[in-house]
C-alpha cells in the first residue's frame, strides 16, 4: 500500500468518525428536546450554541441555563429602562418588584445555584431551582400585567419562563 492510499484511508476514517459523532450529538439534542415542554424552542436554542455539539445531557442543561441568564439580564435592562421613563407610582412599584424577582430570584439565586447543583451531581435541586426561576418570572409578569396598558415585559418574561421549564426538564434527565 502506498503512502497516498494510507493517507486517503485515514482521511476517510476521520471524516466518517466526525460525521457519526455529529449525527449522534444531533440525535442527543433531538432526543433530549423531545422530552421537554417546548421541543421547538429547545432545539432552536441548543442548535444556536456551538457548545451543544459535544455536550452531554448535563452540558445541554447548562447551555439552556446560560441562555436563561442572558435573557434575564436583558429583562433587567428592559425593566431599568422602563423605570427611568415612568413617573406613575403604581408602575414604578410593579417594576421594582420585577427587579427583585429577577435580581434576587432568577439571576441572584436560581441560575447560579442550578449550575452549581448540576456541577455537584444534584439534578433534583437543579430541577427545583429552574422551576423556581419560572415562578419568579411568572410572578413578575403577574405583577405588571395588572397595570393600565398591560405588561410591557410579557415577551421577556415568557422566554425566561419557557427556557426555565426546558432547563428543569433536561435537568431531570441528568443521571
Amino acid at each position: 500500500m502506498t503512502s497516498w492510499s494510507v493517507f486517503i484511508i485515514v482521511c476517510l476514517m476521520i471524516y466518517v468518525s466526525d460525521t457519526q459523532m455529529k449525527v449522534s450529538m444531533a440525535d442527543l439534542v433531538d432526543d433530549t428536546c423531545r422530552q421537554t415542554p417546548n421541543n421547538v424552542l429547545c432545539v432552536e436554542t441548543l442548535r444556536a450554541d456551538p457548545g451543544s455539539t459535544g455536550a452531554d445531557v448535563r452540558g445541554l442543561a447548562i447551555i439552556i441555563i446560560d441562555k436563561i441568564n442572558e435573557k434575564g439580564l436583558a429583562t433587567v435592562e428592559q425593566i431599568n429602562n422602563l423605570l427611568a421613563s415612568t413617573i406613575d407610582p403604581k408602575r414604578m412599584d410593579a417594576l421594582r418588584s420585577c427587579l427583585r424577582y429577577y435580581n434576587n430570584g432568577v439571576l441572584g439565586l436560581d441560575v447560579i445555584a442550578a449550575k452549581q447543583a448540576l456541577d455537584k451531581g444534584n439534578p433534583i435541586l437543579a430541577t427545583q431551582l429552574m422551576n423556581d426561576a419560572a415562578g419568579n418570572a411568572r410572578n413578575c409578569e403577574d405583577r405588571v400585567s395588572t397595570l393600565e396598558g398591560g405588561s410591557p415585559l410579557t415577551s421577556s418574561n415568557t422566554i425566561v419562563i419557557e427556557l426555565s421549564f426546558i432547563a428543569a426538564a433536561i435537568a431531570r434527565l441528568v443521571k
